[in-house]
This record gives structure tokens, sequence and C-alpha cells, in this order.
């Protein structure tokens, strides 16, 4: 692996089409409602993307100083621990992150709200700076939230929520109730990628120290959880449609079942954690798929 492959997985990118599904939903219901800015769009993809390469550097950082990344992983060789990059090297690659988190963040800010809109702008800018905190902390420090179960309930929070119903409320100042189903949905989906990676590394990651979600319930219960992270989710995305159904392209985001239900099929029946790993980039994408079929099903 030469430097440049090495950072190049460092940054992970295929986590990054996932990380902006949230601003794809929020932005395509903004536009229906008649709102739409697309400096700020451009803004809100630029910090969405800046945030998730902070967060898989920092995964990366944080993993390696605390020896969970080694020869039993089954997933891809991380950037530290194939000796390319050094720990100095990506802590410098972290705090340059941060930098450029900050320029987008403040520029989207600014742009979305301008001096006439001053509180909401503090709000965001606190947003802003948990995002940071919750890029970073997932495994680098004493109390690292990734090392405590608490990842689930995180990334529902940041990739689910606040990404979906922030983004909207950038350019509609408010909160509509027909951004909750797809938000909690994408949540959900979103959850269930981080517990397939944890239920891949769960062996490692329970001797390393490492108690993710699925290390606290096991295999089985694990999977089971799973299962009802992607069946909720199907449910939710149908009802939606059902209750706001206004024209036949509101039923386009039915295709992104395929995919799903197909995983479902294979979740049941992996028997080893090499069998979760290449499902990771399955559900990454369809969730991926789904966001932009539920906002563009919603804006025809």
């Amino acid at each position: 692996m030469t430097k440049f492959k090495a950072w190049v997985s460092a940054i992970r990118p295929r986590t990054l089409p996932l990380s902006v599904s949230g601003i794809i939903i929020g932005s395509c219901f903004a536009y229906y409602q008649g709102y739409f800015n697309w400096l700020v769009f451009i803004l809100a993809l630029g910090t969405t993307l800046s945030l998730q390469i902070l967060s898989n550097l920092a995964n990366d950082y944080g993993d390696a100083v605390k020896g969970t990344d080694d020869n039993t992983r089954v997933g891809p060789t991380r950037a530290i621990q194939s000796g390319i990059i050094s720990e100095a090297k990506m802590f410098e690659a972290i705090r340059f992150n941060i930098i450029i988190v900050i320029i987008f963040s403040v520029s989207l800010i600014f742009k979305a709200f301008g001096y006439a809109k001053f509180l909401y702008a503090i709000l965001f800018l606190v947003l802003a700076a948990a995002c940071v905190y919750a890029a970073v902390n997932y495994t680098v420090g004493k109390k690292a939230y990734g090392y405590r179960g608490l990842g689930d309930l995180f990334v529902f929070v940041f990739f689910g929520l606040l990404s979906t119903i922030g983004s909207y409320f950038l350019y509609t100042y408010s909160i509509d109730h027909h951004i909750i189903l797809p938000a909690i949905a994408l949540g959900l989906l979103s959850v269930g990628v981080l517990n397939l990676n944890n239920m891949r590394d769960l062996g490692p990651d329970r001797d390393a120290g490492k108690i993710t979600l699925a290390v606290k319930l096991g295999p089985t219960l694990a999977k089971k959880y799973h299962l009802v992270l992607i069946g909720t989710s199907l449910f939710l995305i149908l009802l939606f449609v059902i209750l706001y159904y206004s024209s036949p392209s509101n039923l386009l985001v039915l295709l992104a079942f395929i995919p799903l239900f197909i995983h479902i099929i294979i979740i049941i029946r992996a028997t080893k954690p090499s069998d979760y790993d290449g499902q990771l980039k399955v559900l990454a994408l369809s969730t991926f798929v789904y966001a932009i079929l539920i906002g563009v099903g919603y804006i025809l």
C-alpha cells in the first residue's frame, strides 16, 4: 500500500455517500416547500463531508492508540495499522481537518442566517461544535463514547435527526412534520451500518476492551437488533408513503426496499464475521439510494 492509498483508506470513501444522505433529504423537502439555495446546499455538503472525514481519521487514530486494530481485525487494514502513516501524522491531519470543518460550518451558518437570525446562528454554532466533538470522541480519549456502547445513539441523532431536520431548518427556519419519519428512518439505517461494522469486529473489539452495543448484546442478539433496525426503517418509510402520498412519484422510494430486503436475507443467513463485511457497502449505498429516491420522489 502506497502512502496515497493509505490516506485514501483513512478517509474511507465508501462512508461518504451515507454521510450526505440527510442533507439530500432535508434539501429536497425544503425545495418542495419553496425554499432552496444552491450555496447553502453546497456548503452543507462540504460541512458534512469534512465532518465525516474527520470522524474517519479520528477513528483510525483512536483505535490505533488504544490497540484495538490488530491482525485479528476482519475489515480492511487501517492506515496507522499498516505502518505507512504514523500516529503523529494522523493527529496532524485531524487538527487540519478540524480547521476545514470550522471554515465550512461558519460559512454555512453565515450564509443561512446572516445577522438577521443571530440566535439561530448561535444555536447552529453550538450544534457544529457538538458535531466536531462527536466526530473526534467516538474513539479518541479516555472517555470515548464508542467504547462505552453509545455509538448507536450518537449516530441516530447526528446522522438521522440532526442532519435531516437541521439541513431542512437551514432553508426554512422551521421544522415540518413531513420530515420526521424520513429522518427517523435514515437514523435507523445509519445505526444499522454502524451495528454491521460492530458485528463484524465483535470479537476483536471485545478482546481489546472496546465495548460497543454489539459486544454488550452478543452475536445472536446483535443480529436480531440489526434486523429490527432495518425492519423498523422499512415500516416507517412505508408509513410515510401512505400518510403523505401526493403523486405516483412518491412511490419511487419503494425501489430502495429491493436491496434492503436482499440485505436482510443475507444477514439472516450470515454465520461468520466476514459475512458482514461485504454488506457494509451494500447497506450504506442502499441508504444513500433511499435518500435520493425519497427526496426526488417528493419534489417531482
